[in-house]
């Protein structure tokens, strides 16, 4: 909780400036190998909660095509809220993903640089095996997590498209549109969860070999 605290006064302290934020943060026994952790740690629960966000939306978007007009306005509201909610949790997805992104080119360059310290030819050879093993481990994680957060714009285009629609056409014409449009939006909704699912399962199998590894 403690270390915690102190990466995020430092995050506040410190933004645009990175390299201040690890180099504090090192002088507090906080490497940069702890602070990837930690991001991987926010960027899945960025996930988690966009994941809610968008089925939320999705349950708001299908609630649309089942109500009279008379209520059309307040369903709307409701549609419009939901949706920027959406695109909000989305875009905090993205900034958790290029915090990890960032810490992560630290932490290899720093780890290749430290290689040439070694006096010892085996265990210098011994952490390059390491290095590799957690790049390719990290590449795997970055790939399924840019590709979750691939599938979110898609549906957040259909989600403006619709509430843009709606806005101006509060009618059984707009609604039939919607009604169209429903199923595609249902199996793209599905295949991100699914994505953002595979995401969430990547990182916590890499936080748990990164600890492993640290002990």
């Amino acid at each position: 909780m403690m270390r915690t605290l102190l990466l995020a006064a430092f995050a506040i302290a410190c933004i645009g400036c990175e390299s201040v934020y690890y180099e504090a943060a090192e002088g507090l026994g906080i490497h940069k190998r702890d602070i990837l952790v930690d991001r991987v740690e926010a960027a899945m629960d960025a996930q988690e909660d966009a994941k809610e966000e968008f089925a939320s939306a999705l349950e708001a978007f299908t609630s649309v095509v089942s109500v009279p007009d008379s209520e059309l306005k307040s369903v709307y509201d409701d549609l419009s809220d939901a949706f920027e909610d959406a695109e909000s949790q989305a875009e905090e997805v993205t900034d958790r993903i290029d915090a990890v992104e960032s810490v992560s080119e630290a932490l290899f360059d720093e780890w290749q640089d430290e290689l040439e310290q070694y006096s010892s030819a085996s265990l210098r050879q011994k952490s390059a095996s390491q290095l590799r093993d957690t790049q390719t481990r990290y590449k795997r994680l970055l790939s399924s997590m840019r590709s979750a957060e691939g599938r979110m714009e898609p549906v957040l285009n259909a989600f403006r498209d619709q509430v843009l629609y709606l806005k101006h056409n509060l009618n059984a014409q707009a609604i039939a549109s919607l009604k169209g449009e429903l199923n595609q939006i249902e199996s793209d909704v599905a295949r991100l969860i699914r994505e953002m699912e595979a995401s969430i399962d990547s990182s916590r199998a890499f936080i748990e070999q990164m600890e492993t590894t640290a002990a």
